[in-house]
């Protein structure tokens, strides 16, 4: 590893670390990790990254990680801590800017949040981190930015699952503040560039999206990107303890990151000094277009997920209807063959069209039929080739969004539906034997994509048990007449 430009990165683990971290692998820099569970950092990392043990608050374990470090991001926050938080990042901070120093670390680059006047808590701390980071004189560079939107970011999921499953919202005060919220690749692009800023000392640089929002338009953009009618009314109260009770009834957060959340966001967080325009080849994109790629990267990282490492990661259980991804809803069953994955793959490869779907082909046609008095595709598009399969390809009412052959098929939905919907199939090899998982994703839109899923379930679960058993059924078959 080249010492003369090591970079070390803090946060790799979450969202914005994540991310900048494969942007810094794909520029190639050499990057060094910190993290307090290595184990969880190194199968994300690159082969050429290192990945050491780090705690801010065991400041004897940052001397080693810092050494020979010419570049530092500092991307570290408590806010899901139960206790004070405002106090752990100040620690924090303190104990690495020390550390930094004494290994003679020459910038740190920090990420903090916009907001002026009367701060509420978080954003008060963010910006007391940054004053913490610049004590012991090392030139810091300290990004403010507003809210970040991107596939998988915080404020996009209360977004997205606000929009989805409430046709009707009570809109508190809050939901008419200003913000002016970057797309993540913007964000990573200006964390990026500031690796060439010409050494300053000190530097606050507001950054944001191309233009100011109110949340409540946030939201109406989302809206009539998925072609949702939604009606907010406005409501003059709604405390930030109710609201985060709400937000974590009908979203993925939980009340104590929430209510924290919408502390921050009563305060307008937009851009006063447009500084980094002049700093920075970077010019950000507005709203719409944030939306839009954010919509697309979530189905194509969706699509590319391994169910069998998703679900046991990330899934939270379900008494009834499959396992809660996200604002989706999973439904996975697995058997085991006896043969090589090449051949468990081949009846998965020739599924729909001519052959049919293995179990209740004539549930099938019935639901293609009501699908074309619906107005949709139904099954009569059948498929371009029996037995192979591209990305692209149309099989009945579905189109395929990711194959692998031998190892992986992925459909996406084209039928009507309240909702959006995949099937996914994986074979993984074992030896002798052979691992077939089938995945079943729902993505509900408003209460009536709950109650179509949670209702048909049953039928689903029988269907889907069936087609699995019938399509290991057929690869056994296939194994013996190769065999022969």
């Amino acid at each position: 590893m080249d010492l003369r430009n090591l970079i070390l990165l803090t946060g790799a683990t979450g969202y914005v670390g994540g991310r900048l971290l494969q942007s810094l692998e794909n520029h190639g820099y050499p990057v060094r990790c910190i993290a307090r569970r290595p184990q969880v950092l190194q199968g994300r990392a690159g082969v050429n990254t290192e990945v050491v043990f780090g705690d801010c608050f065991q400041p004897e374990s940052l001397s080693a990680a810092l050494a020979g470090v010419h570049t530092a991001y500092y991307l570290v926050h408590s806010m899901g801590s139960a206790e004070s938080f405002e106090e752990k990042d100040r620690q924090a901070a303190i104990n690495f800017a020390k550390a930094a120093r004494d290994a003679k670390v020459e910038r740190i680059i920090y990420l903090g949040g916009l907001g002026e006047g009367a701060l509420s808590p978080h954003l008060r701390s963010r910006q007391e981190v940054g004053e913490a980071l610049h004590t012991t004189g090392i030139e810091v560079i300290e990004f403010r930015a507003s809210i970040v939107i991107g596939s998988g970011s915080l404020s996009f999921e209360i977004i997205r699952a606000l929009v989805e499953r409430l046709p009707v919202m009570i809109c508190p005060a809050w939901v008419s503040i200003d913000a002016q919220p970057i797309g993540i690749e913007d964000l990573v692009s200006y964390l990026l560039e500031a690796l060439d800023l010409p050494k300053s000392g000190r530097r606050i640089i507001e950054i944001g999206g191309a233009e100011q929002v109110s949340y409540e338009d946030i939201m109406r953009e989302y809206a009539r990107q998925r072609n949702l009618r939604r009606f907010m009314i406005s409501v003059p109260v709604l405390t930030p303890r109710l609201s985060s009770l709400w937000l974590g009834l009908v979203t993925p957060v939980y009340a104590r990151v929430g209510r924290k959340l919408i502390d921050s966001i009563r305060n307008p967080t937009v851009v006063r000094d447009p500084i980094a325009l002049k700093l920075f080849s970077v010019r950000p994109k507005g709203v719409r277009e944030i939306i839009a790629r954010a919509i697309v990267n979530e189905d194509r990282e969706f699509a590319a997920t391994k169910w069998s490492d998703a679900l046991s990661s990330r899934g939270e259980e379900s008494i009834w209807g499959g396992v809660r991804f996200g604002n989706r809803i999973v439904d996975s069953r697995q058997v085991s063959v006896n043969c090589n994955a090449e051949i468990a793959f081949r009846p998965i490869r020739r599924i729909g069209g001519e052959t049919g779907w293995y179990y209740g082909d004539w549930l099938w046609q019935v639901r293609g039929f009501l699908d074309l008095l619906c107005g949709g595709v139904g099954v009569r598009r059948g498929r371009r080739d029996p037995e192979m399969l591209q990305v692209g390809d149309t099989v009945d009412f579905w189109r395929v969004e990711a194959f692998e052959n031998n190892k992986k098929l992925f459909l996406a939905a084209e039928m009507k539906l309240p909702g959006r919907a995949w099937l996914g199939f994986e074979v993984e090899s074992r030896g002798a034997t052979s691992l077939i998982r089938q995945t079943a994703i729902f993505d509900p839109i408003g209460v009536a994509g709950l109650l179509y899923w949670y209702v048909l379930y049953p039928v689903h679960k029988l269907m889907f048990g069936k087609m699995l058993r019938a399509i290991a059924a057929a690869a056994c078959h296939e194994d013996k007449a190769t065999a022969k």
